[in-house]
């Protein structure tokens, strides 16, 4: 007698609905990406672990920020300041109470954090255009702190900060320090996912999706408003530290609102709403500007470049093919490289009769 198996994707509890790899197909993926990514550094240059680092690093404060906006439904223009506070506090505390780097960035993530709801408490009355320019002020208001901090940021001049140390092993190369940034885009990731799966992850959508519905199911508004802005902070923070463990110096000329910008960049292309899609944002905004300039030096001196007249306007192309990204994808593309992503998975998984 043949056996009947179900045909087609059933799911019969909300546990099996929310979970993060549901095939097998998904977890051998998984494994096979990481053990990759382990063995990246025994492959790639020093300049190419450059690249996957930085990803790594904008990927966790792109995804502090997209759980502000793509899940809550908040907005945010000072993510570079919050970004640099935790980048300054690791380096303070390592300095002034001779803490491990490997506690600084954690800690520097909580007291950025803390920032982050002080900044965030207008948010319980405020949205829209306002909560924006109340968030612009919070950029040029840690900016300013930032320049006259001496005792905190060293002013002008910067701060010298120190590398990662574990047990005596020294991430002070880019080999080495890749590994360091891989463990807390994991660590955080994962977290954020299963932040989205737990009740306030989804109090959180419900302000996002409907904030009158939501208050009306008994949901305090304030309070998870207030909460999105510390989450995002913490995130920010972590990676801040990362970020200034990794260049062993942090200026102050570094955390400008053309880097929130940027943030809001990585948001929009990666995907507002998708956790792995803040990841995919943070690629594509960081290897952009290398792959433009790569394409300007072979344009340089060219025919193309003596016909136009182009001379040195040609770097230029860097910061203005970001902004025409972002009209684009905003345009073509709305939700982002998240859900091309899943477009592509669910043509693969249907073939050949995906239509």
């Amino acid at each position: 007698m043949a056996v009947m198996t179900p045909a087609g994707d059933y799911r019969t509890s909300y546990r099996e609905d929310m979970t993060i790899f549901p095939t097998r197909n998904s977890r051998l993926a998984l494994w096979l990406g990481l053990a990759l990514l382990c063995a990246a550094p025994l492959v790639l240059g020093r300049y190419e672990l450059g690249l996957l680092v930085n990803i790594g690093i904008m990927g966790i404060a792109a995804l502090g920020l997209n759980i502000l906006v793509g899940f809550t439904g908040q907005i945010s223009i000072g993510h570079a300041a919050f970004f640099g506070f935790g980048a300054f506090a690791s380096a303070w505390l390592h300095e002034q109470f001779h803490i491990p780097v490997v506690l600084c960035i954690p800690l520097a993530g909580f007291m950025t954090a803390l920032i982050g709801l002080v900044f965030g408490a207008p948010a319980a009355r405020l949205k829209g255009l306002y909560l924006a320019i109340a968030t612009l002020a919070a950029q040029f208001i840690l900016e300013d702190f930032f320049a006259r901090a001496q005792w905190f940021t060293g002013g002008v001049a910067g701060r010298i900060t120190e590398p990662f140390e574990l047990f005596g092993w020294r991430a002070d190369r880019e080999e080495s320090f890749f590994y360091v940034v891989l463990a807390f885009v994991i660590l955080m990731f994962v977290g954020a996912a299963n932040l989205m799966r737990t009740r306030d992850g989804r109090a959180l959508v419900a302000v996002r999706d409907h904030y009158l519905s939501a208050e009306v199911m008994g949901i305090n508004l304030a309070y998870y408003r207030t909460l999105s802005f510390g989450i995002a902070s913490f995130y920010a923070g972590v990676a801040g530290a990362l970020y200034a463990h990794y260049l062993l110096f942090v200026s102050v000329e570094a955390f400008t609102i053309l880097l929130s910008i940027q943030f809001l960049g990585m948001v929009i292309i990666g995907g507002l709403g998708s956790v792995m899609g803040s990841l995919m944002g943070a690629a594509f905004m960081v290897l952009l500007p290398e792959a433009v300039q790569m394409v300007a030096d072979a344009l340089a001196g060219g025919a193309i470049d003596r016909a136009l007249r182009l001379g040195n306007s040609i770097s230029f192309l860097r910061e203005m093919t970001i902004g025409a990204a972002i009209i684009l994808f905003l345009i073509f593309e709305p939700d982002g490289l998240a859900r091309r992503w899943r477009l592509i998975k669910a043509y693969w998984k249907l073939y050949p009769y995906s239509h």
